[in-house]
């Protein structure tokens, strides 16, 4: 099969060939969490299952630049490679690189620091305080890869590579679902043994591509030795800051999801979105993967000044993203009890009480795709505010209205609503945007 290159025509066919890997290599990274909370609430118990649902956000706080550097970064780059400096963007990309080691490093003191704080500040008590910590410590000592992969998972893309990528992150998930067998099931490690398995398959995700471009195999993009230029830099954090502050702000409002749910229904709460936040992280991979997928694309052809293409690339991702929000939304539905069954069928109460939630908080997967588009979408145009507008109202101030709002209002219902009322006012500000965008980038002919 002849390899898509970044400054080909799309047509439908050849726009889902070349971003099916990204889509795939984000469903892999969200099977981490998954699989370790399948494990553990089968196999450890329910106090540690809620323990580490209530502190996983935390690590994504954490590991949130490895996003920013790389959503903003391989804009970048793209766009100086569709305008023609192909020195300039092995130069940025290698710096990047570099500059993500180096603040991983500072962050997994940190979080080994603030670990045991930040869980108590999160009403952690006795038993799942201690597992809120293990759990959460061990995790952090895989930051530093699991920074570099996400990173790679954007870079991997703009060097006209996604399917190495995809391979790659499927061998990180499938160790992840071996280590978590032999860890848990059978040295009967218990929720250590399920962090270990994670920070050691987000290893592999972070070693192989680094290991592969400083080899210099690559025709496009190759690791060097770059002094930092703190201009482009600056340009990654802006351009990038929609995406670090999605994962930040996602990270706050599921602690502040499990603060009402500790509330309102105590452990089970707690167990039950993360049952519920399995499937979220599944379907909105699917979203997080395309928008990383196309990004690249959209970034070379604008600036290559080729808008006919690029109009024809924002035609084919809205109907794809309508489409396929159709489908999630309805495939949620369908299947909501038997995928709670497969985590808390062990317990009747915890089951009923997850699936109903399950049942109202899918409908928000109606116009979650388009909102992610619509963020990364004009990441890759380069403008970064507009972008971070659509992120911070989705993520922080609709949903944290909504979060503080709606449970007093509906109880323990109002919480699962949170999702389709931020989603709703989300897809109408992207909408404002689309339109009044227009004419600035040439994307609407």
């Amino acid at each position: 099969m002849v390899k898509i290159q970044l400054s080909d025509h799309f047509t439908y066919s050849k726009l889902l060939r070349f971003v099916y890997p990204s889509i795939v290599m984000m469903v892999f990274t969200s099977i981490y969490s998954v699989v370790d909370g399948y494990f553990v609430s089968n196999f450890v118990g329910k106090t540690p299952f809620a323990a580490l649902n209530l502190i996983f956000p935390v690590a994504g706080v954490f590991g949130a630049v490895g996003f920013m550097v790389g959503t903003g970064g391989s804009a970048i780059v793209a766009r100086t490679l569709g305008e023609g400096r192909p020195e300039d963007a092995n130069r940025y990309f290698s710096m990047m690189v570099e500059a993500t080691v180096a603040s991983g490093v500072v962050l997994t003191l940190l979080a080994l620091w603030l670990m045991r704080p930040i869980a108590v500040l999160l009403k952690a008590e006795g038993e799942m305080l201690e597992y809120s910590v293990l759990y959460g410590c061990v995790l952090s000592l895989g930051l530093v890869p699991f920074m570099l992969q996400n990173v790679f998972q954007s870079f991997l893309v703009a060097a006209e590579r996604p399917k190495l990528g995809l391979a790659v992150t499927a061998a990180a998930g499938v160790t992840n679902m071996v280590l978590d067998l032999l860890f848990i099931a059978v040295f009967r490690w218990g929720l250590a043994g399920a962090a270990a398995a994670t920070a050691l398959s987000q290893a592999v995700g972070g070693v192989i591509p680094l290991v592969y471009f400083i080899s210099g195999k690559n025709d496009v993009l190759r690791l060097s030795w770059a002094k930092p230029e703190w201009r482009v830099l600056l340009d990654t954090c802006t351009n990038g800051f929609s995406e670090v502050m999605s994962n930040i702000s996602s990270a706050v409002v599921g602690i502040l999801y499990n603060l009402q749910l500790m509330r309102l229904a105590g452990e089970n709460g707690v167990a039950a979105f993360g049952t519920i936040m399995y499937v979220n992280f599944f379907f909105l991979a699917i979203s997080l993967g395309y928008s990383i997928g196309s990004s690249p694309i959209i970034s070379y052809h604008y600036g290559a000044e080729n808008y006919q293409e690029l109009q024809g690339l924002f035609k084919k991702s809205m109907l794809l993203n309508g489409a396929t929000g159709l489908v999630m939304t309805a495939a949620s539905i369908l299947f909501a009890k038997p995928v709670t069954a497969i985590f808390v069928g062990y317990d009747p109460e915890l089951f009923a009480l997850t699936s109903q939630g399950f049942l109202v908080y899918s409908l928000r997967y109606l116009f979650s795709s388009i909102v992610i588009f619509g963020s990364g979408f004009f990441t890759a145009l380069g403008d970064g505010l507009t972008s971070a507008v659509i992120s911070f109202l989705r993520a922080i101030v609709f949903q944290v209205a909504s979060i503080l709002l709606l449970p007093v209002l509906f109880g323990v219902d109002g919480i699962w609503l949170v999702g389709i009322t931020a989603e709703t006012l989300a897809v109408t500000v992207a909408a404002f945007f689309f339109w009044a965008k227009r004419d600035q980038f040439h994307y609407i002919a």
